[in-house]
């Protein structure tokens, strides 16, 4: 999904689905901006150009 402009937690949170910000309000989902995942998701900050990855919680070994 391509958005204009800047995207912080707010405005991703009203441009997904109700069902996936419900999602990404879980602890164990965690976001990446340009391939660096963020500590603290509320503090996302991208800016055009800026690739945004949600990062479901994994389970292997």
């Amino acid at each position: 999904m391509q958005v204009e402009g800047t995207l912080d937690w707010d405005r991703l949170l009203r441009t997904v689905s109700p069902q996936v910000a419900a999602q990404l309000r879980e602890e164990r989902v965690n976001i990446a901006c340009n391939g660096r995942v963020l500590a603290d998701k509320t503090a996302l900050l991208a800016e055009d150009g800026d690739e945004v990855a949600l990062l479901p919680p994994v389970s292997g070994g």
